[in-house]
């Protein structure tokens, strides 16, 4: 949800992404960072050779890298925390932009988990994916014409992911994004606070647009240092190609039900169903 001016306080819904709710329906969960729903293992047929693979990783759009780590722990089988401490060593073939820190670009696919797949292969593999889908030339133009990098695209696919909820409000929360970083606005969206909170809430606070971190982007300007998440080919061709619109302001009053609007008034009138809303879901029976 993007928020208005300090003036007027209310709670925040973040809104799950199409593919999070499906792995709420499965059992899993949007969860805090620290804490992982069990990956999804695929089991598999013979290989052409005669082997047979062991299970496949279904890594879902959004997941978070410590999302990701404990997953490939639990997935192979290894001691939590494994692959995690993994990554400093394992030199994985990012932009320098990213610093060693792979977040964004462990792009969310199915893996196969073989016997001798390790921690640092399959982050590899991920990272590896990523730099093909996200380096091509479709990519690297979109990020030139918005002026901004292809590290920045990423991590702005990576809002859009999380904000999102339906695949075809992606480009029209793009097009929020980059209206409010073209007028110098701050971005205000829960998601990247849950990120420095390291949780994921259906729930915001006053009190959390107050936190000094980077990823405070109602108390600071532009993008996000990091992605916030793991984003897919849809957010990133809604954010290299995003919905033309003059929207300021959205939020999901009831799912399905995005409203976009440049009008301050008219986004005040929605909140406030929102509001509305999700008070009678509370003190509904049950």
């Amino acid at each position: 949800m993007v928020n208005e001016p300090d003036a007027l306080r209310y709670r925040r819904r973040l809104r799950p992404t199409r593919r999070g709710k499906a792995m709420l329906l499965l059992g899993g969960a949007l969860v805090a960072a620290a804490t992982v729903a069990a990956p999804l293992l695929v089991p598999r047929g013979a290989t052409e050779a005669g082997a047979e693979d062991t299970a496949s990783l279904v890594i879902p759009e959004g997941w978070r890298a410590k999302q990701i780590y404990a997953a490939v722990d639990q997935a192979l089988g290894v001691a939590p925390g494994t692959t995690e401490q993994a990554v400093p060593k394992a030199h994985l073939p990012l932009p320098e932009a990213a610093h060693g820190n792979p977040e964004g670009y462990l792009f969310p696919a199915t893996y196969p988990i073989r016997p001798g797949t390790t921690p640092v292969s399959l982050l590899r593999y991920m990272v590896d994916t990523a730099s093909q889908r996200f380096g091509g030339d479709r990519i690297t133009d979109g990020a030139l014409h918005h002026h901004i990098s292809v590290y920045q695209t990423v991590t702005l696919a990576s809002v859009i992911q999380a904000e999102a909820d339906t695949a075809s409000d992606m480009g029209k929360v793009g097009r929020v994004v980059h209206n409010r970083l073209r007028r110098d606005m701050p971005l205000q969206m829960d998601s990247t606070l849950n990120y420095a909170l390291r949780r994921s809430t259906l729930d915001t606070t006053t009190e959390d647009t107050r936190i000094d971190s980077p990823y405070n982007t109602y108390r600071r300007r532009g993008l996000p240092p990091t992605p916030i998440g793991n984003p897919g080919e849809q957010a990133m061709r809604a954010a290299i190609g995003p919905t033309a619109g003059p929207w300021l302001y959205f939020v999901t009053v009831r799912p399905g039900d995005t409203r976009f609007t440049e009008n301050y008034e008219a986004h005040r009138r929605n909140v406030a169903e929102f509001n509305q809303s999700r008070k009678n879901a509370a003190a509904a029976p049950g």
